[in-house]
């Protein structure tokens, strides 16, 4: 009696978790194949701006008991002349050699980073 009644509970929650776990795993590739698009299609610009603040995003995947995996993600917000500011990846070697307050020629197109060179 209860085992049928928890086929039944189990044959109606599975697919369900199932759909909205692979929805879930389908909107974050369209997604970023959509980013990926949108910057191929930007123009390359470049345009004179200031580093003006700098962050990190750490986070951590574990994979058993033993083993953990550390992932650093780098962003400097750069403002250009009309005051707009825009928050971009770069690498960690990037992010080393970029100081607040440096000016410069920064190359971007779309949200993706190309480039920085000190005046």
């Amino acid at each position: 009696m209860f085992f049928a009644g928890f086929d039944l509970l189990f044959s109606i929650l599975f697919p369900i978790l199932f759909l909205v776990v692979l929805g879930m795993i389908l909107y974050a590739i369209i997604g970023n194949i959509r980013t990926w698009n949108k910057n191929n299609h930007s123009p390359r610009l470049t345009v004179p701006a200031a580093v003006v603040a700098k962050r990190t995003e750490v986070s951590h995947h574990h994979t058993d008991n033993t083993m953990m995996h550390t992932f650093t993600t780098y962003y400097v917000t750069f403002q250009v002349e009309s005051g707009d500011r825009m928050e971009l990846t770069v690498s960690g070697s990037d992010y080393g050699m970029l100081v607040e307050g440096d000016l410069g020629k920064l190359s971007f197109q779309g949200t993706r980073y190309l480039g920085f060179q000190r005046n």
